[in-house]
């Protein structure tokens, strides 16, 4: 019998029947009827990068793609340090050994979590939540839904990265549209940025605190048809793609003779 399963953001295939576990291609999730839907994520590759973006790769060289890998592994650990810590799980920075398990700079953007959670008081309504919707052939696992205590209901994403880019919003647009199409609507979406440029608390109204800022918008129309243009650009280069999958069996004993 064929399970899906989900770890660390990754989607598995478990068949005990074979004693098989396929990893399915993290571009895409797979459907009930056993169709694969991109992420919006893998949409958003087709979104244009902008100056900046080339300046940088002009800057770094041929050290582009492991600078971007190891600012993904930073995200995926903090993502996964702060869904531990929302279900209810002591944190600790030093494992069972002595030994410091992560680096100081994950810890460090972990801590601004806390202190804005200590700071903002609110409810979980949805913690990493996987939404495929085949009525927009997207999907997607949202970081947070949350309730404020004001009633105000948010859905809010977490980053590390160095900047705000403008696909973020994309992105949020587009959860937010995935959520309404079950029926779910929230009053607003958020950025949770733990690697802010942000020294001081914020003033008149501000969330923030040293090296964190939420950023906020009500409104994402315009980010949600810029989304639509994107996919659209991505379908037409991307018609013929098909995930990868690897298989392996689930477990190996030595035969003696």
């Amino acid at each position: 019998m064929e399970t899906i399963i989900q770890h660390n953001n990754r989607n598995y295939l478990l068949d005990t029947k074979k004693d098989q576990i396929t990893f399915l291609d993290s571009r895409f999730y797979r459907t009930e009827s056993g169709q694969f839907i991109p992420s919006v994520t893998t949409i958003l590759e087709a979104y244009p990068k902008g100056a900046a973006y080339f300046q940088w790769l002009k800057s770094v060289g041929e050290d582009s793609d492991e600078i971007r890998d190891e600012a993904g592994r930073r995200g995926s650990r903090v993502h996964a340090l702060t869904e531990r810590y929302d279900a209810g799980e002591e944190i600790k920075l030093f494992d069972e050994f002595g030994n410091i398990n992560m680096k100081l700079n994950e810890w460090a953007m972990f801590e601004r979590y806390v202190e804005f959670r200590n700071r903002y008081p609110f409810e979980i309504s949805m913690l990493e939540q996987t939404i495929i919707s085949e009525q927009y052939r997207i999907a997607g696992t949202l970081d947070r839904v949350i309730v404020l205590p004001s009633g105000e209901k948010m859905l809010f994403d977490i980053k590390t990265s160095n900047a705000i880019y403008p696909s973020y919003w994309l992105q949020l647009a587009a959860y937010k549209e995935m959520l309404r199409s079950i029926g779910i609507e929230v009053d607003s979406v958020a950025i949770l940025w733990l690697n802010a440029k942000t020294r001081t608390e914020g003033k008149n109204g501000a969330v923030q605190g040293t090296g964190w800022q939420l950023v906020s918008k009500t409104d994402t129309s315009k980010e949600w048809k810029l989304f639509q243009a994107t996919q659209s650009l991505w379908l037409a280069e991307n018609e013929d793609i098909k995930p990868r999958m690897n298989s392996y069996k689930l477990s190996y004993q030595l035969q003696t003779i």
